[in-house]
């Protein structure tokens, strides 16, 4: 019965949401994995949950008109998904890319919506951004986009409304242009971002929370099976801020982070990439901005150009780059060549057919929205902190980061255990789902 469920109501929302696969494949994920429940559960029928959960409270969308250096004015379309407020305030990122689309901000809130409910903290779910890339552009062209772009959300968010932070694109620089700006607008100076700056608001740890959040979260799924990172090959998708942070992580636990990879291609160092090699390719990646290829000029490592690092022998494996960027064929391959462990850092990077592959091999899986929630756990402390008027010290913060993540893996134990083996994918789709599903619930039709 639950399979034909899944496919009479995904049938519904791909109609109702022509053009939007990665919205699609997000909802089916989740609906896969709670459909047997909300069967046996009549209040969940009759409030219709499901149908509730998968439509965004409110969707926003607008025009950014800006001037360019040149004078000449340029126009990009600004979006927020406010998806679900069952749980607190919409808190979620602003991605600025090329890519961005109302069907991949929808996939992110929801996303989102989940990974928030998982970290116990008081955190609805929504995501936005714009289609603006700024790549090539001139400080002073991305703070009058940043600004005209705020112009627009300031009426829209607010630290009990929704609370944006940074994502793919959005960095320490955007996150102060844009709020410089709803502080002129709204003139106040209160925690409606996170991921500020140190002198004002922001958290210690908050660059790094991501990718020290999935890594411990790789530990504590080792652990469970009496193993660590200590002694491992790692690899790891991506160059940056997640990707970098996880092997800063890997690395002081003891394991040996032996690729990474950015747009042009894969660097794979045998030898390791240490502490000194890390902090080079951090400068090179954040202030630089230059390729990986350079590392290769300055370290002697091979250079893979425009691949993956799938096909590297590796014992534990970080996807910490864009969505679907591990299909089922590389998957079967990382298996192949003896990994025992894929923790996605990124969002949904692994494929539907890549998942099956790790669940049906039995290997450790852990999926994005519980493994790469360290980052809005510690936006939902930078909150605590700028509501309390004060400011945690740094290993403060990262216990309290730990800690929810192994709130976060137990949770996801406890709702995906089957048998000896414990599926991750269900565990945090369940145990997200019933959380935000229960508030829903308890707050009636609305």
């Amino acid at each position: 019965m639950s399979s034909k469920a899944v496919e009479s109501f995904m049938a519904e929302v791909i109609a109702k949401n022509p053009s939007e696969p990665q919205f699609h494949q997000a909802v089916q994920e989740v609906v896969e994995s709670v459909m047997p429940i909300v069967e046996t559960t009549p209040a969940f029928r009759q409030a219709k949950i499901l149908e509730r959960v998968v439509e965004p409270e409110r969707t926003i969308i607008f025009r950014v008109p800006w001037v360019d250096d040149k004078g000449q004015v340029q126009v990009n379309r600004g979006f927020r998904v406010q998806l679900n407020s069952a749980l607190g305030p919409y808190k979620g990122g602003l991605r600025f890319h090329s890519t961005v689309t109302l069907g991949v901000l929808k996939f992110l809130g929801f996303e989102q919506t989940f990974k928030n409910a998982l970290t116990g903290l008081p955190m609805g779910g929504g995501k936005g951004g714009s289609d603006f890339d700024a790549r090539g552009k001139s400080d002073f062209e991305v703070m009058r986009f940043c600004q005209s772009f705020m112009a627009e959300l300031f009426r829209h968010v607010g630290p009990n409304t929704d609370v944006p932070a940074g994502d793919l694109g959005v960095g320490g620089r955007e996150i102060g242009y844009l709020f410089g700006m709803y502080k002129k607008l709204a003139n106040e100076f209160t925690g409606v971002l996170t991921g500020k700056g140190l002198g004002w608001g922001g958290s210690l740890i908050r660059t790094e929370a991501t990718g020290y959040g999935c890594t411990y979260f790789a530990e504590e799924m080792l652990a469970l099976k009496g193993d660590s990172l200590r002694g491992k090959t790692v690899i790891v998708s991506g160059a940056g801020n997640v990707a970098l942070h996880t092997v800063e992580k890997v690395t002081q636990l003891g394991g040996k982070v032996v690729a990474i990879s950015d747009y042009d291609g894969t660097v794979h160092d045998p030898q390791g990439i240490d502490a000194e090699k890390l902090e080079w390719t951090k400068d090179l990646v954040f202030h630089r901005r230059g390729s990986l290829k350079q590392y290769v000029e300055k370290y002697g490592a091979a250079f893979i150009p425009g691949a993956q690092p799938w096909a590297i022998p590796c014992d534990v494996a970080f996807p910490c780059a864009a969505e679907n960027t591990l299909d089922g064929e590389q998957t079967r391959t990382l298996i192949k060549n003896g990994c025992i462990c894929i923790t996605e850092g990124a969002n949904m990077p692994t494929t539907p057919e890549g998942i099956g592959f790790a669940l049906d091999a039995k290997i450790l899986f852990a999926p994005g929205k519980a493994a790469n929630a360290g980052g809005v756990a510690t936006s939902g402390l930078e909150m605590a902190q700028n509501a309390m008027h004060l400011s945690w010290g740094r290993e403060e913060v990262d216990q309290r980061l730990h800690g929810i993540m192994r709130s976060i893996h137990k949770t996801c134990v406890e709702h995906g255990k089957d048998g000896a083996f414990v599926n991750y994918v269900h565990g945090a789709n369940r145990a997200g789902f019933l959380k935000v599903a229960d508030a829903m619930i308890a707050q009636g039709i609305v």
